[in-house]
């Protein structure tokens, strides 16, 4: 019996030694975390540069996918797919409205991106100037609502302007098709172009008008299951931005090579000095938006009767994860890492 053991014990020994090792095939629990898409609602541009480049500078802690998930029901589907996105207020709140499980809990954008162009040599500079001209826009967008919301709010007859749907482009004011346009501000040609032409800008936050332009938001089901990566993100997000402007000397190579196309290094820089401004105001930080902007936003939206207040916007914007990140991380909203010259 003693031999037969010893033999059962050598083949058990031999057979140990000989199994392959199968404990590498093994995957480690935080790789096998669940990946958490940030998706951007256009294509990778200068409007995105704060993701871009935590994604790239690997600010980002947890498993989280950049990518551009153009789609004309964007809210909608960031809430099915239990994700994270980034749009515009007025579409984000729309769809709230409409509801769709959603909570934003910061700001890409503190102020709206819309802008009024004319050119220089028009003499048209304010928009008491717009009287009796025709502005080239595109139908219920952002910017034809931030537009009618400056006019009204300035008592302007909005019936004394002629409103021309689908000539929103530089190309239709520069041939005369139209007297202004209402365009993005990181849209304009910059200096280098061949078509430049020098422009008169009205800003409607010069007038009065503040709103979120772009927003971060997600699924209620994330926010309520998982608000530490939510914090984690927005954390990764604010470094981003950080990382954007603080030399563009670093930031734009890697802005640069973040997607499929390479774009031009003079224009994205130029297009990220247009931003800047939205994403940090004077005294300002960043992502941090505030209610007024909300109520603001809310009311031109009434005004404009694309939608009814079904969700207070009590229970559709937080703004605990910014408070809290910044309260954990004062680091974050030091201006050294801000210059002007840069």
């Amino acid at each position: 019996m003693a031999i037969g053991l010893a033999a059962v014990a050598l083949v058990g020994t031999v057979l140990l030694i000989l199994r392959p090792d199968v404990a590498p095939l093994r995957e480690p629990a935080a790789s096998r975390t669940a990946v958490v898409k940030l998706s951007l609602d256009g294509q990778y541009s200068a409007r995105f540069a704060g993701e871009l480049a935590a994604s790239q500078q690997g600010y980002f802690s947890s498993r989280i996918e950049v990518a551009p998930q153009p789609d004309p029901d964007f809210v909608q589907t960031i809430a099915r797919q239990h994700a994270i996105g980034v749009t515009s207020g007025q579409k984000f709140l729309l769809a709230s409205w409409g509801g769709v499980p959603v909570t934003a809990f910061a700001a890409s954008f503190l102020d709206t991106s819309v802008a009024i162009f004319t050119l220089e040599s028009s003499g048209l500079r304010r928009p008491a100037d717009l009287v009796g001209k025709r502005v080239g826009y595109r139908r219920a967008s952002e910017g034809d609502v931030v537009f009618d919301a400056m006019m009204a709010q300035l008592g302007l007859p909005r019936s004394q302007i002629t409103k021309v749907p689908d000539r929103d482009s530089f190309e239709a004011l520069r041939a005369g098709e139209v007297d202004a346009i209402i365009a993005a501000i990181d849209e304009q040609p910059d200096p280098s172009s061949s078509t430049f032409t020098k422009l008169n800008v009205i800003k409607p936050q010069d007038y009065g008008i503040h709103v979120p332009g772009l927003v971060y938001f997600a699924s209620n089901a994330l926010v309520h299951e998982q608000p530490s990566m939510i914090a984690d993100v927005l954390q990764g997000l604010i470094r981003g931005w950080q990382f954007t402007y603080a030399d563009y000397a670093r930031s734009v190579p890697v802005l640069a090579g973040a997607g499929p196309a390479k774009p031009n290094s003079e224009r994205l820089k130029f297009e990220l000095q247009q931003l800047r401004p939205l994403v940090l105001p004077t005294g300002g930080r960043i992502g941090d938006y505030d209610e007024s902007r909300w109520r603001t936003l809310r009311d031109i939206l009434l005004f404009a009767k694309l939608g009814e207040e079904d969700v207070p916007l009590a229970q559709t914007v937080n703004y605990q994860f910014l408070r809290d990140v910044y309260r954990r991380s004062p680091d974050l909203a030091a201006p050294g890492a801000w210059s002007e010259k840069k």
